[in-house]
């Protein structure tokens, strides 16, 4: 008989269940497609007696994951924890140097140590999986690292956080202004512990460093990547963006450039009637465009208990097949370290301005965006009773430099009373 591939999950929230009920219901079903039996041999999490809505008993528990990583009766780790300090960095790094592999869902520890980590997978000749860490059930590292390796990669773009797309797709169809949706994600369950991982950009960010690293052979670099979150985007920012064709999405894009690596995660007006406009709810979706297979459109389920265990159970799988591939789809050594770059193309900006209801207010805008090169294609001025006047500006095409300069020159006026809203318009 075939030796079973024997698992050790750190981790027993939603995800870690959700992989033991995969293991558990499709026991035969992953036998034969992976040649080899699948089993659970031990797990760990932070307290035994949890009423977890199956069945543990049967496997051996350690309440420290590092000793479960080291244990001899487990041929993968994974780690399902979170974090990227502490228990889930220490119980990886104590797995690989015991010659374990490593499926893991956790994000922020491979965006930030994960050159180190896969360097020392390599060395020990074993392999870090992490599909389930970016987009949930889409494919998109094994599209990226597997479907794709033929392509030079030229953009890598999408929505990666379920949260935020939930609210501003319901900020549209409700009416309901952020506070209130934020309120109903934390009252269902969407929110991180720390909310501002979702809504700051950060947990969309450190997925975006990741594929960064694969399609454009860079060492992961998070701290490069510009974050803007969706806290200040109002349900007039919304309406307007509806009215001009638009729909407002935190857009992370990644592209390499003459000057570097741009990465960003910031909220971007798409068109409408594109796939990335036409995304509802909580769903992700990732845009890869290469130099032979032109676009590639990715779309589904960004989180949950069964989209994100489907993600560990096809690494776990392809380990149990041994299928092995570098960590970020080339040698860690071989990665290079790319200096971080804003982007230098050109687009058009929307910009919303709560401007001093005076004479001259006008004026002394449009001097301000005209001293910086930026021109005005199009300016609306919305009814109001307060002093300060709602504006709101669409700027023809300027580069990020030249708005940064006119933003700065805004501030120096005495007629603007709030930093201006200004968003990217994606033409896509």
């Amino acid at each position: 008989m075939t030796e079973p591939l024997r698992l050790g999950i750190a981790g027993l929230g939603t995800v870690g269940v959700g992989v033991v009920k995969i293991v558990r219901r499709h026991a035969e079903m992953l036998e034969r497609r992976c040649g080899r039996p699948v089993v659970i041999t031990a797990v760990s999490a932070r307290d035994a007696n949890k009423d977890r809505g199956v069945a543990l008993s049967g496997y051996a528990w350690e309440s420290d994951p590092v000793a479960l990583a080291k244990r001899d009766d487990i041929d993968v780790f994974v780690e399902l924890m979170g974090g990227h300090e502490g228990p889930a960095k220490d119980a990886t790094e104590a797995a690989l140097a015991t010659g374990k592999n490593v499926v893991s869902a956790n994000k922020a520890l491979l965006a930030i140590h994960g050159q180190a980590l896969a360097e020392q997978a390599e060395a020990a000749g074993r392999v870090i999986r992490f599909e389930a860490a970016v987009a949930g059930g889409i494919p998109v590292i094994k599209s990226l690292t597997e479907g794709l390796a033929g392509n030079e990669i030229t953009r890598v773009m999408g929505v990666m956080n379920g949260t935020c797309n939930y609210i501003l797709t319901r900020m549209e169809a409700t009416g309901q202004g952020y506070n209130t949706l934020f309120e109903e994600c934390a009252r269902l369950g969407y929110l991180e512990a720390d909310p501002n991982l979702d809504v700051g950009g950060i947990d969309a960010g450190h997925k975006l460093a990741l594929l960064s690293s694969i399609a454009f052979g860079n060492k992961p670099a998070f701290d490069d990547v510009v974050l803007q979150g969706i806290q200040r985007i109002e349900l007039e920012d919304i309406r307007h963006a509806a009215d001009m064709g638009y729909r407002i999405k935190l857009l992370g894009v990644a592209q390499r450039t003459a000057r570097g690596l741009e990465q960003r995660m910031t909220p971007c007006l798409v068109p409408a009637n594109s796939p990335l406009g036409q995304l509802e709810g909580g769903t992700n979706m990732v845009v890869i465009e290469g130099d032979a297979v032109e676009q590639v459109v990715l779309r589904g389920p960004g989180a949950g208990e069964g989209p994100t265990a489907s993600a560990v159970a096809g690494d776990i799988c392809d380990l149990a097949r041994g299928f092995r591939i570098s960590t970020f789809g080339q040698p860690a050594t071989s990665l290079q370290d790319l200096p971080a770059a804003q982007t230098g193309l050109p687009a058009p900006y929307y910009l919303r301005l709560g401007l001093q209801d005076k004479p001259g207010a006008l004026a002394k805008v449009a001097s301000a965006l005209g001293d910086a090169g930026v021109s005005i294609d199009r300016m609306r001025q919305y009814g109001h009773s307060e002093p300060t006047a709602p504006v709101l500006i669409v700027t023809h095409k300027c580069t990020s430099t030249m708005l940064e300069a006119a933003l700065e020159s805004l501030a120096s006026t005495d007629v603007v009373d709030s930093d201006p809203v200004a968003l990217r318009i994606e033409e896509l």
